[in-house]
């Protein structure tokens, strides 16, 4: 792990990211300093933009595994980038004075590595379209993006990458947390007590479905009517059905070590329609679908913990959309006992943006020539550079 490097100039660094819910652009406008022990943030705005009804389906039909011709799919990639450029100007209108842009893009395949040997897939593969070259000439602003492959070519998942920068952001001395993401798949980083060899000690892993199920079941039962359950209300009407979900449970990711990754080409689509035909038995009603599904991302999280954390955490932080799923924050704070769960909000750090924020200071490490991957929890046997960084055109 690097050490503190001590003046470092305030830089605002613009950070974007579509997740794997395909809801949107979060854009965020940061001022950093510092560098790692010494990071400073302030979040100037933040804002989501989302898609068009037409191209959330295009990115939807090809994460789940539509065919399309190369023509499509740089129509594609040229479409998200000019969103991701659009995000960018609108975000700063106020603040004229971004100087550099940390674009995640948007995840439209994942494959992680092989575990053992050198297989037909021993390396892993990532694949966020919304090129970062046209961001850059588009905004006349300096961008960093395709962040993962870096990572993934020495032999990493590429994912996640957050948790180094929730290491500098919210640890604190006296007590371990997990800052847990729930976008479309859930992401946790497990922070020990910032003592001694703390750094060494820091975790990180996909822990399985976050809102991705969810927001498909919704749009199913309601004939696309609706694309996500506000708050958590239509699934807190329900009553899970523990059997499927102990069921669910042994699904043979759920019981890899870390480091893992997965994406929808695992908890999509697919993985969907086999959870409707388990639940036919049962004769669901829709809101017990739903409250099912939510018990799942929750029990999933749980479970992840008490297999995999060298110990409890004394306190969980969420963030990402489903942070604001109050009735899934519920169950998993029934689940953790008297473990609190609360949101980044409540430590200063915004957790619907947080992520933004993250890819802000992922590109400002780049510019500063500094690694920006955690071994422990990617998997890659080495810190990289994260990050093809790409000069602005001249205005």
């Amino acid at each position: 792990m690097q050490q503190t490097r001590q003046n470092a100039a305030p830089t605002r660094v613009i950070g974007l990211i579509s997740g794997t819910s395909v809801d949107g652009i979060d854009a965020a406008l940061v001022e950093i300093s510092g560098t790692d022990l010494d990071l400073q943030i302030d979040l100037l705005v933040g804002e989501t933009y989302p898609y068009s009804g037409e191209l959330r389906e295009k990115i939807l039909a090809v994460c789940a595994g539509a065919a399309i011709s190369m023509a499509e799919l740089a129509e594609l990639d040229d479409a998200i980038a000019q969103n991701f450029a659009q995000a960018a100007q609108n975000i700063q209108k106020d603040y004229k004075s971004a100087t550099l842009i940390g674009s995640h893009g948007q995840t439209v395949y994942h494959r992680p590595p092989e575990r053992q040997g050198v297989g037909k897939h021993s390396l892993g593969y990532s694949l966020q379209l919304g090129r970062g070259d046209l961001i850059a000439h588009l905004t006349k602003i300096t961008t960093v993006s395709n962040f993962r492959v870096a990572d993934i070519a020495v032999g990493g998942h590429g994912a996640p990458l957050v948790p180094r920068v929730d290491a500098f952001l919210l640890s604190h001395p006296q007590e371990g947390r997990c800052i847990q993401n729930v976008g479309g798949i859930g992401n946790v980083a497990y922070i020990p007590p910032r003592r001694d060899d703390w750094l060494q000690k820091i975790r990180g892993w996909d822990t399985g479905p976050g809102n991705s199920l969810l927001d498909l079941a919704v749009e199913q039962l309601t004939d696309g009517a609706k694309t996500y359950d506000e708050d958590g209300k239509w699934a807190a009407s329900g009553n899970p059905c523990y059997p499927l979900v102990e069921q669910w449970l042994t699904q043979e990711y759920f019981h890899l070590y870390p480091p893992k990754s997965t994406g929808r080409e695992l908890f999509g689509v697919d993985y969907l329609h086999q959870c409707f035909q388990d639940a036919q038995p049962y004769e669901l009603s829709p809101a017990d679908m739903l409250a099912t599904l939510t018990e799942l991302t929750a029990a999933s999280i749980a479970h992840s913990y008490r297999t995999f954390l060298p110990e409890m955490p004394n306190r969980v932080f969420l963030c990402g959309g489903g942070s604001r799923n109050l009735y899934l924050q519920h169950r998993l704070q029934s689940l953790l006992g008297e473990i609190p769960v609360l949101t980044t909000d409540d430590v200063g750090l915004n957790a619907n943006f947080k992520e933004a924020i993250a890819f802000a200071v992922l590109a400002y490490w780049r510019q500063l020539q500094l690694p920006g991957n955690l071994p422990a929890a990617t998997g890659a046997p080495y810190e990289v550079l994260l990050g093809e960084v790409h000069q602005a055109t001249a205005k």
